[in-house]
C-alpha cells in the first residue's frame, strides 16, 4: 500500500495513583486504576506526523502529575528530532496533549476548529470546564496561528494521504482522533475519545465531559473507523502496552508499535 503508515505510541507518563471512579462515570468502586500517558508517532518512510504533543515538567509539578521522560526526549531517543517534524496533530488543548507545542519549531499544527472556539470562548469561565485545560498551552496555539501555523478542520478531514481527522466531541468540544491507513488496514487512534478500551466497549462515560451524547455517539462509531476492533486504540489504556509490541525506546518511554 503506497499509502501505507506505521504507528507508534510514546509513553512519557503514568498515574497509577488513580481509582475507577476516576475512570467511569457512576462507578462508585476504589480499586485501582492506573493511566499512562502517550504522544504517538505516524511514520512512512522518511515521513513523520506527531500526534498530540504531551506535557513537560513544570506542568506536572504544577498538577502533581510528574512525567517520566519529557515527550521531544522520547522522540529524540526514537530517532525523530522535533525540529525536523513538519505535522502536528492536537487531538485537543486539554494539558496532557496540548503541552509541548513549543517543541516543534516547524510543524504546522492540525485542531478542530471547534476547539480553539471552546478554548477561548466563554465556556472557560466557569472553573470545572477549564480545569483540563492550561491557559499557556491555548495562547501558544493561539501564536501559532497567528505566525500561520495552524490548520483548522471542521469536521471529519485529510490530513495527508493514508492520515484523516475525525470530529468525535464528548470530552472535549473540538476532540477529534485520527485514522491511519496501514498495511495491516486502518488504525483509529482514539484519542481521549475513549481513555480505556472499557469506556468505548462497556459504553461507560469518562467523568471529564462537556456532551455525554457526543461521548456516547463516539463510542459507537469508533469500531466502524478501524479496520478491526483490536485496532481501536484508546489513549491512556496502559493494556495498550501489553497488547502491542515494545520495538524501542527506554524504561522510561517505552515505544510499542501499534499496526
Amino acid at each position: 500500500m503506497n499509502d501505507a503508515w506505521e504507528v507508534y505510541a510514546l509513553k512519557y507518563a503514568e498515574r497509577n495513583t488513580r481509582v475507577r471512579t476516576d475512570s467511569f462515570l457512576f462507578d462508585d468502586h476504589a480499586a485501582p486504576h492506573p493511566m499512562d500517558y502517550f504522544i504517538w508517532l505516524l511514520r512512512r518512510g522518511a515521513e513523520t506526523v506527531v500526534v498530540d504533543t504531551g506535557y513537560d515538567a513544570a506542568e506536572g509539578a504544577a498538577r502533581d502529575r510528574p512525567i517520566l521522560e519529557d515527550p521531544a526526549s522520547c522522540l529524540a531517543g526514537f530517532g525523530v528530532a522535533p525540529e525536523s517534524v513538519t505535522t502536528v496533530i492536537v487531538t485537543h488543548l486539554h494539558y496532557d496533549h496540548a503541552g509541548g507545542l513549543d517543541r516543534f519549531p516547524n510543524a504546522r499544527f492540525h485542531l478542530q476548529a471547534a476547539e480553539m472556539a471552546f478554548a477561548t470562548g466563554p465556556c472557560m469561565c466557569a472553573p470545572a470546564l477549564r480545569h483540563p485545560f492550561t491557559g499557556a498551552h491555548v495562547a501558544r496555539m493561539v501564536e501559532h496561528l497567528f505566525s500561520g501555523r495552524v490548520v483548522f478542520h471542521e469536521g471529519d478531514g485529510g490530513v495527508l494521504p493514508g492520515i484523516e481527522v475525525i470530529a468525535l466531541g464528548g470530552h472535549s468540544k473540538g476532540l477529534q482522533g485520527v485514522r491511519v491507513m496501514t498495511a495491516t488496514g486502518p488504525v483509529m487512534l482514539a484519542s481521549d475519545a475513549a481513555h480505556y478500551y472499557e469506556n468505548w466497549i462497556g459504553g461507560k462515560l469518562f467523568p471529564i465531559v462537556v456532551d455525554a451524547a457526543a461521548m456516547v455517539a463516539g463510542f459507537r462509531r469508533l469500531p466502524s473507523l478501524a479496520g478491526q476492533a483490536a485496532h481501536v486504540i484508546p489513549g491512556h489504556d496502559p493494556l495498550v502496552r501489553r497488547l502491542f509490541p515494545q520495538v524501542g525506546g527506554t524504561p522510561a518511554c517505552p515505544v510499542h508499535r501499534l499496526d
